[in-house]
């Protein structure tokens, strides 16, 4: 009996303990299940993090709604899908189990956090983000879906902190769902708070440097105006810290908006949040409105005349353009076969060499109203185009090559075209040199289109945007400003006296002036390189080739009587020139207008360690500026003398590298050789036609760029560096400068 019940005991006791023991394993395991898996609620001290559910029970095949409410501190604020000038957006990664599908975040309308020149978009106080989470209709009932969810944010008030927390939630499925009457109440606030899509019409409109965001007046909604502020979902369309400015236009709502780092284009949809304040109730609309193609009428357009220019003074700064344009060098090959011919008239009959000039001038203005007219015809047809635009279509550029390298060999002796055509002929008193002025004249305004000089761009922004016969009014002052030192020379005969008298040593400065031409006539060539590479060039140095040889054959059939053989010598002349024409065409098939691709000079140009730059693009300004760092922006052209200049003069010395590397500054070049509309849309963004254009961007997002003259010096970019760097507001371009 003892035994017996000492064993009963024993095994009592012993069973008692196993169970407690196994209870205490459960409830440690139980607690470390518990403690593996994430809370439903999570947090900083300046943000508290809580998943709600609109259901707490789920059926197979239904889309339940979670929101993630952060509760934010007093004055620290988070950010919006667009944090504006800084910040980052809340993000929120989940752990889907297989089948089931997230919709992306839904976000309520933000409000603006400005700080000095800073404005970033958020939330205060709290906020709750939407997601849909759909459930597949095979999933099987009694089993609950488990979600995690990943969640880092960014909260700021004088200070900025990231944080991060992983949250969970547990739902049972089952075949009718249950609501939540918690999370039910939160999403019909949460979705109250959405924008909606707009009930009206809305059109965007550039104006100037401005865009007008345009809906219809709804008259039920009271006289009083409300107010309006607009929320880009993008990052660059818009300046966020720039004001809103809201007015009434007969019966619409007109709300302007500055253009930011990465301005629309046309029909690019501009998209974000208009929220509309009236009577102390907050309404927001989703909207998406693309960029209308046609600007509204601007009485006074930044984009097109950033110094407001009139009539008076555009033409003034035309004049003085077209003078300067005299002295840049892609002229000088045109002024020496002038100089010559003015040498020969000097000591003649005064009337004849004021013939002469007007012959001259005639001819510059004339191809200056044709420019003009094809300007208009151009724009007319919805065309960007600018000074100097010819020069983007390869078949031009050979063009005017070949003509260079003609009168190149005319110079030089070896091809006698005649006082009709050169204008250098012997007998300057014929009638045929007349022409030969207004041919001259043709000729400076054809090789000096490729120049920008300062006064002119002011002056051609302007003509740009205005009327046809102001287009040509503007063009024409231009022309005389580059007909008028011959004109005066030739209708002053005080001068001409002082001129020394023609001898031989005439023959032999017109063999020199040959070079000049040939040089310019090789520039070209290395335009064509830059537009269409290896085979632009065979064409072109192919078809000098037959040049020259249609030269000698028809020196030779000069030479020879009249006969078979002159026949024959005329005929291989005719056949040199059309191998050229074909050529010309094989050129224009093998290179289409506008084919070219963007910074092809960027690409090709060689670099070198002190001069290394990168391709502009608007998105890697715009990443740039985003990192804080300064970009010097040179916009430019194999084409453009004056640009090409500017590098060796300014731009390719060792003080300006070692200023650039010092101050972290990221060079950025722009090629315009072929038509880019990236670089068309940053040129009209700073009232420019043409090119060449500079641009520094100081550090930090709300620095203005400074526009510097078109004529660089080392000491102008240094200068701008150096203001820069002590905080000094950049410097205004004059209007020669502009």
């Amino acid at each position: 009996m003892r035994m017996g019940f000492g064993l009963g005991v024993g095994v009592g006791f012993s069973f008692r303990r196993l169970l407690a023991m196994i209870g205490v394993l459960l409830v440690a395991s139980g607690l470390q299940a518990v403690s593996a898996a994430p809370p439903p609620a999570a947090g900083s001290e300046e943000v508290q993090l809580r998943l709600l559910s609109s259901h707490r029970v789920l059926q197979p095949g239904q889309t339940v709604h979670l929101l993630l409410r952060q509760t934010i501190a007093p004055h620290w604020h988070t950010y919006w899908l667009n944090p504006g000038d800084s910040g980052q957006a809340t993000r929120i990664e989940w752990r889907l189990p297989e089948g089931v599908q997230a919709s992306e975040l839904q976000w309520p309308a933000p409000q603006r956090f400005s700080l000095g020149p800073v404005s970033n978009y958020g939330y205060a106080d709290q906020v709750d983000l939407i997601t849909e989470i759909r459930l597949p209709a095979n999933w099987p009932q009694n089993r609950a879906l488990q979600l995690q969810a990943q969640v880092s944010w960014l909260v700021c008030k004088d200070i900025c902190l990231p944080q991060e927390a992983e949250l969970s939630i547990a739902l049972p499925v089952q075949a009718r769902a249950q609501a939540d009457a918690e999370g039910q109440a939160a999403l019909t606030l949460a979705q109250a708070r959405l924008p909606k899509t707009a009930p009206w019409p809305l059109s965007l409109h550039s104006e100037g440097s401005q865009l007008l965001l345009r809906w219809p007046v709804q008259e039920a909604s009271g006289k009083d105006a409300p107010q309006a502020e607009f929320f880009a979902e993008q990052w660059g369309p818009l300046q966020h810290n720039a004001p809103q400015e809201l007015r009434r236009q007969s019966q619409q709502w007109q709300l302007k908006l500055t253009p930011g780092e990465a301005p629309l284009k046309a029909a690019q949809p501009l998209r974000g949040v208009l929220v509309l304040t009236q009577a102390g109730a907050r309404q927001a609309y989703q909207i998406e409105v693309p960029l209308a193609s046609a600007p509204l009428p601007s009485r006074a357009s930044a984009t097109s005349a950033p110094l407001d220019l009139g009539l008076p003074l555009a033409l003034l700064l035309a004049l003085a353009g077209g003078l300067i344009l005299n002295l840049m060098p892609c002229v000088f090959p045109v002024l020496s076969i002038k100089a010559l011919s003015l040498l020969g008239q000097a000591h003649g009959d005064p009337a004849q060499a004021r013939r002469h000039g007007m012959a001259y001038s005639a001819g510059v203005l004339l191809s200056f109203a044709l420019l003009a007219a094809v300007l208009i015809g151009l724009r007319a047809a919805g065309a960007e185009v600018g000074w100097g635009f010819q020069f983007q279509s390869p078949l031009f550029v050979l063009g005017v090559a070949w003509l260079l390298f003609g009168l190149g060999l005319s110079l030089s002796g070896l091809l006698e075209l005649g006082g009709g055509i050169a204008g250098l002929g012997q007998e300057l008193a014929a009638k045929e040199g007349y022409a030969g002025s207004f041919f001259s004249g043709v000729l400076a305004a054809v090789v000096a289109t490729p120049c920008t000089a300062p006064f002119m761009g002011a002056a051609m922004a302007y003509a740009l945007s205005q009327s046809a016969p102001v287009l040509l009014a503007v063009l024409l002052s231009l022309g005389l400003g580059l007909a008028l030192p011959y004109l005066v020379l030739s209708n002053w005969p005080a001068l001409q006296a002082r001129l020394p008298s023609p001898g031989a040593w005439m023959e032999r400065l017109k063999q020199g002036f040959a070079f000049p031409m040939y040089g310019a006539a090789i520039w070209l060539v290395w335009v064509l390189a830059q537009q269409g590479g290896p085979s632009a060039v065979l064409l072109s140095l192919s078809g000098m080739a037959l040049l020259a040889l249609a030269a000698w054959l028809h020196r030779i059939a000069r030479e020879i009587r009249p006969g078979k053989g002159r026949r024959l010598t005329q005929l291989a002349t005719v056949l040199s020139l059309g191998v050229v024409v074909g050529l010309a065409f094989l050129q224009s098939s093998a290179l289409p207008e506008g084919s070219g691709s963007p910074s092809s000079l960027a690409q090709q140009t060689p670099q070198t360690p002190q001069a290394t730059f990168e391709p502009y693009t608007p998105e890697r300004l715009s990443e740039l500026r985003a990192q804080g760092k300064p970009v010097f922006v040179n916009l430019t052209a194999a084409w453009c003398i004056s640009c090409l200049v500017n590098e060796k003069v300014a731009l390719s010395q060792a003080s300006v590298h070692q200023a650039f590397a010092r101050e972290g500054v990221v060079y950025l070049k722009g090629d315009w050789t072929r038509k880019d509309p990236r670089i068309s849309a940053l040129l009209a963004e700073h009232g420019r036609s043409g090119v060449p254009l500079y641009l520094f961007y100081p550090a930090g997002l709300s620095s203005s760029p400074q526009v510097l003259p078109q004529l660089l010096t080392p000491g102008l970019v240094l200068q701008a560096l150096e203001d820069a760097k002590k905080g000094a507001p950049p410097a205004k371009p004059s209007a020669g400068e502009a």
